[in-house]
């Protein structure tokens, strides 16, 4: 069994293994919430992208200022946020901590990203841990990520990690650029080894 290998190949290294406390137990199991919470809510975006008439300029901007394919769109499982983000398996609570609701001072609980073109960010596992996002009617702050969570840490995120390792290690060159679409386009266009950082967060 995987715990019977763990056990042996500690043993021939000389690690001793321990037995995670309850805490770690119970953090492992929030960071997992935060994740389905995540995963959940690019599934959300990317249906309203593809299915809700308020996401036609959306869908518009892609494909005639962007150039992207529907086959890009769907890889990269690109999506649209409106508001009342579904949140039926996840508390409050877990919403905040996860970056997708917001909690004023007075208490007042709304999405973060609203009427945005919604593009999930990765880890290096292809694991959604984050969101970027970009405003379409020139609403301020134009582009917009995630906070900072216990699984989004912006200076040792890179965008586009996750499709881009293979190729990277089989040329020995990553190409940093600068945003989201600087990364999708070219691996649209072939260049595999293309990724992006959480701007001045590298």
């Amino acid at each position: 069994t995987f715990a019977e290998t763990l056990r042996e190949l500690a043993r021939r290294a000389g690690v001793t293994l321990e037995e995670r406390t309850p805490e770690q137990r119970q953090s492992d199991d929030h960071l997992g919430r935060l994740r389905d919470a995540c995963a959940q809510a690019a599934v959300f975006f990317h249906t309203l992208l593809m299915t809700a008439p308020q996401a036609g300029p959306c869908r518009d901007y892609l494909r005639d200022k962007r150039g992207l394919t529907d086959a890009t769109v769907l890889g990269w499982q690109l999506g649209y946020s409106l508001p009342h983000l579904s949140a039926k398996s996840f508390t409050p609570q877990e919403l905040i901590d996860a970056g997708l609701l917001i909690e004023n001072e007075a208490g007042r609980r709304y999405d973060r990203f609203r009427g945005r073109l919604m593009i999930p960010i990765r880890d290096d596992r292809g694991r959604v841990i984050a969101f970027g996002s970009r405003s379409l009617d020139g609403s301020e702050p134009k582009y917009m990520n995630s906070p900072q969570t216990a699984l989004f840490d912006k200076g040792r995120t890179l965008f586009g990690l996750d499709r881009a390792r293979a190729a990277i290690r089989n040329e020995q060159v990553a190409v940093l650029v600068e945003g989201y679409m600087d990364v999708i386009g070219p691996q649209q266009a072939g260049f595999a080894n293309v990724v992006s950082g959480m701007g001045t967060a590298l």
